[in-house]
């Protein structure tokens, strides 16, 4: 794998670890959600105006990731009424790598060396790690079964939006039109949240929003990266949001132990190295 497509992929997983943040600190997680959803839509809207539509075979790949993406929204808010961020998000994320390999492997025959494959693993141990004293104390039987929900749902919307963005001719397109679908992910949160919304403050809008056109942007990222590089390990390196999210936390918000969040990132830090050398 080269190393500007790593370079891309590890951008992402920053973008992507600086809206799980504004989620975190939000009071209302869920509405949050709906928030960060409009905040892909509004862009969205803006380049399906003046893109050219996706080849057509991309289509059915558009629609079902936005299925998908629908159920992960809804695991997730659900997750978070159940269970810390904290506890729900390294379990969702770090069942993921290895589920979108093996997918990649059975669907599609992209079959990775095992050096790749230990690779994968460093990382989801030092993904684990990371938060392991939040696992080990605070796991409900709810909110874990909710978190491995929710990493199913990542690990099926990775493989479908990876063969989906091959086909469309145009990432651009693809990604516009996967992220203006969160349209109905936000006209739902909208509706069962309505109440809600018209009450809060416009400071937290524009904080919701622009936590959405952060996600969309390191999605895009990611897509990109996908026509380049096998699914198993752009997923991998995306998953080191995680270990960026942790060091958020350490040393904006103070939270958690130095030495450990260290030793996770020098565990995942050896895993991108060896999928980078062998991917």
């Amino acid at each position: 794998m080269s190393a500007s497509i790593i370079a891309i992929i590890l951008s992402a997983a920053m973008l992507h670890a600086v809206w799980n943040a504004i989620v975190k600190t939000a009071v209302d997680r869920t509405t949050t959600l709906g928030l960060v959803a409009l905040g892909h839509v509004l862009p969205g809207a803006v380049m399906v105006a003046v893109l050219p539509l996706p080849s057509a075979e991309s289509f059915i790949y558009i629609i079902l990731s936005t299925l998908v993406h629908f159920g992960y929204f809804f695991l997730l808010g659900r997750a978070y009424q159940h269970g810390d961020l904290s506890v729900v998000y390294p379990i969702a994320r770090g069942i993921v790598p290895a589920l979108v390999s093996l997918w990649a492997m059975v669907l599609l025959g992209e079959v990775l060396p095992a050096l790749a494959w230990a690779g994968i693993g460093l990382i989801i141990a030092g993904i684990l790690l990371s938060n392991w004293n939040a696992l080990r104390f605070g796991v409900g039987k709810t909110a874990l079964w909710l978190a491995l929900g929710t990493g199913v749902c990542i690990s099926i919307y990775s493989l479908v939006d990876g063969v989906g963005v091959r086909l469309s001719g145009n990432t651009l397109s693809y990604w516009a039109w996967g992220a203006f679908l969160h349209l109905f992910i936000a006209g739902f949160v909208g509706w069962r949240r309505r109440r809600t919304l018209v009450q809060l403050p416009l400071k937290i809008w524009l904080v919701g929003i622009t936590g959405g056109m952060v996600s969309m942007t390191a999605y895009g990222l990611v897509l990109y990266a996908k026509n380049f590089a096998p699914l198993g390990a752009v997923s991998a390196l995306r998953e080191t949001s995680v270990i960026f999210a942790t060091l958020i936390g350490f040393f904006i918000m103070k939270e958690g132990n130095w030495k450990r969040r260290l030793g996770a990132a020098v565990l995942m830090v050896c895993g991108i190295a060896f999928i980078a050398l062998n991917a």
